[in-house]
C-alpha cells in the first residue's frame, strides 16, 4: 500500500495536506496514533481498499505518539508498504500569526504563550522530522501554493487526474447559481423563445441548437471562449485546483445557455476532461 504520513507542527499545513489527498482520492484519517497504524493497514487490505492510496495525519494533539514509532515504521515496510512521511513546517512569526488570526490556543503551549508551546513542539518532533521522506515549509505559501506543492509530491511521477468539471446552464431569471467558478452570460444572442415553432422546445432538441450555434455572433463568442478555456484549465491545474463548475445563463435557462453547454460539454470531454453538465432550468417557466 501506499501510505503517506502528515505530520509536523501545529499550524503548519497539515489541515490543508489532508483535503487536498482526500480530494485527490487518497483514504485520510485524522490524528490515529502510531500503534494503530499496522492494524488499520490490515482492516483496510481485508476490506479491499489495498489499490487505493492511504493518508494518515498524526501530530502532538496525541501525546504519547512517538512512543515506539520507529519501530512501527521499519515494521509497516518490512511489510512491504512504501510509506512516506510529509513533515510540514513553517518559521515561528508565521506560526504565531496563524494561531492568532484563528484564536486557537496551541496544544503544547499548558499555561504559556503560543510561542513557548512551538518551542515545546519543536523539540518533540526533532527526531521524527529526521527521518521524514518531504520536509514542506509553508512559510510565505498561500493556501493553493500549498495545496499544488503537496499534490505533486503526493504525485511523483504519475500524472495528475484530469480536472473534474461541472457545465451547467442556468435562466437569470431565477438567480444565479451557487458556487460557480465562471459565469457567462449569454443573453447577447439571438433567443429561440421568439420563434414560434421552437418556443416548446429545449437547447437539447437539434433544430434549437443549430438556431443558437449557426448564428455568426455565437460562433465567435465560442471561439473566443474556447481560447479562454485553453489559457485557463491548464493554469487551476497547476495550482491544484479538482473541480470547476462554470455557468452559462440566459434568461430563462431553457434555450441558449442549454445549447452552449452542451456543446461545451461535448468539446471538454473531447480533450479528455471529466465533464458533468446540468440544466438546472430547462423545465422552469
Amino acid at each position: 500500500m501506499h501510505l503517506v504520513i502528515i505530520t509536523g507542527l501545529s499550524g503548519s499545513g497539515k489541515s490543508t495536506a489532508a483535503h487536498a489527498l482526500e480530494d485527490d482520492g487518497f483514504f485520510v484519517v485524522d490524528n490515529l496514533p502510531p500503534a494503530l497504524l499496522p492494524p488499520f493497514l490490515v482492516l483496510s487490505t481485508e476490506s479491499g481498499m489495498e489499490e487505493r492510496n492511504l493518508a494518515v495525519v498524526i501530530d502532538a494533539r496525541n501525546r504519547d505518539f512517538l512512543a515506539g514509532f520507529d519501530l512501527h515504521l521499519q515494521n509497516l515496510r518490512a511489510a512491504g508498504h512504501q510509506v512516506e512521511i510529509f513533515f510540514f513546517e513553517a518559521d515561528d512569526e508565521t506560526l504565531v500569526r496563524r494561531y492568532s488570526e484563528t484564536r486557537r490556543s496551541h496544544p503544547l503551549a499548558g499555561g504559556g504563550s503560543v510561542a513557548d508551546g512551538i518551542v515545546a513542539e519543536r523539540k518533540l518532533l526533532l527526531d521524527l522530522r529526521g527521518v521524514s521522506t518531504r520536509l514542506i515549509d509553508s512559510t510565505g505559501l498561500t493556501p493553493h501554493q500549498l495545496r499544488a506543492q503537496i499534490l505533486r509530491f503526493a504525485r511523483s511521477d504519475k500524472e495528475a487526474p484530469p480536472l473534474q468539471i461541472l457545465l451547467q446552464s442556468f435562466g437569470f431569471r431565477y438567480g444565479l447559481p451557487t458556487g460557480s467558478d465562471l459565469v457567462m452570460d449569454i443573453r447577447f444572442l439571438p433567443n429561440p423563445h421568439f420563434v414560434e415553432t421552437l418556443r416548446p422546445l429545449s437547447g437539447l432538441d437539434p433544430g434549437v441548437s443549430d438556431y443558437v450555434l449557426n448564428q455568426s455572433d455565437a460562433r465567435e463568442f465560442l471561439k473566443r471562449f474556447e481560447a479562454l478555456l485553453d489559457f485557463l484549465l491548464p493554469q487551476y491545474q497547476r495550482e491544484g485546483k479538482s473541480y470547476l463548475t462554470i455557468s452559462i445563463g440566459c434568461t430563462g435557462g431553457r434555450h441558449r445557455s442549454v445549447a452552449v453547454t452542451a456543446y461545451l460539454a461535448a468539446l471538454l470531454r473531447a480533450r479528455a476532461f471529466d465533464v458533468r453538465q446540468i440544466h438546472r432550468d430547462i423545465d422552469k417557466g
